[in-house]
């Protein structure tokens, strides 16, 4: 008989070896006064990052008034359950489950909140490092600049079969953190092909903002 574990059990599991190894991590955050700027986070941004570098940056807000937009699929599920264990609040919904009422959801609960969010621009099923619409689309619902962020691992543990090739940071490595400056985009919620523009000059900087 296979015995089932509930994502959220799971989740749970994991929050105390998150802290643990989270606490190893030699992070080093470059441009941070751009994160931390009040005028800024005055505008509810949306912070945007790839799938794959997630981990370091999980213990570099928490506790930071922010919250994350996860899927809801199981890994999704799971995900909830680490990051609310470590002081996020949690979106759940996608571009690719849940569709425009997810992302104008994430937006209500933007506003309710008085909160940015924290988006994985290529999730949660990839293309790897290729910006989707959901948060592009979201900035332009919540009228929100997009604040790029990416986090480079001196040593890390790769995991090759994963759709994203998902980064885990070895114990006690250097982890650099680089916040790119926010973009304000131009409204492109009734037009496709302005949307997939914004999608690619965002996907420019992310690649431009790793290189640093």
């Amino acid at each position: 008989m296979r015995l089932s574990i509930p994502p959220r059990l799971i989740g749970a599991i994991l929050v105390p070896l998150v802290r643990l190894w989270a606490m190893t991590l030699r992070l080093e955050r470059r441009n941070l006064a751009v994160f931390k700027d009040p005028e800024l986070r005055a505008r509810r941004p949306v912070i945007i990052l790839w799938h794959d570098e997630i981990f370091p940056l999980i213990p570099s807000h928490t506790d930071e008034h922010m919250a994350c937009v996860v899927s809801q699929s199981k890994d999704g599920e799971i995900l909830a359950a680490v990051l609310e264990g470590l002081g996020y609040r949690t979106v759940r919904g996608s571009s690719s489950r849940g569709g425009v009422r997810a992302l104008i959801a994430a937006k209500r609960f933007m506003e309710t909140h008085d909160l940015g969010v924290i988006f994985t621009v290529d999730g949660p099923r990839g293309p790897r490092h290729k910006v989707k619409p959901g948060a592009v689309f979201l900035a332009n619902l919540a009228g929100s600049p997009v604040v790029p962020v990416r986090a480079v691992m001196e040593r890390a543990t790769v995991f090759h079969k994963a759709w994203d090739k998902f980064q885990l940071p070895w114990p006690f490595s250097r982890c650099v953190i680089t916040y790119g400056d926010p973009v304000d985009l131009p409204d492109c919620t009734r037009d496709p092909e302005e949307l997939q523009r914004q999608c690619e000059a965002l996907e420019t900087i992310m690649n431009e903002l790793g290189g640093r």
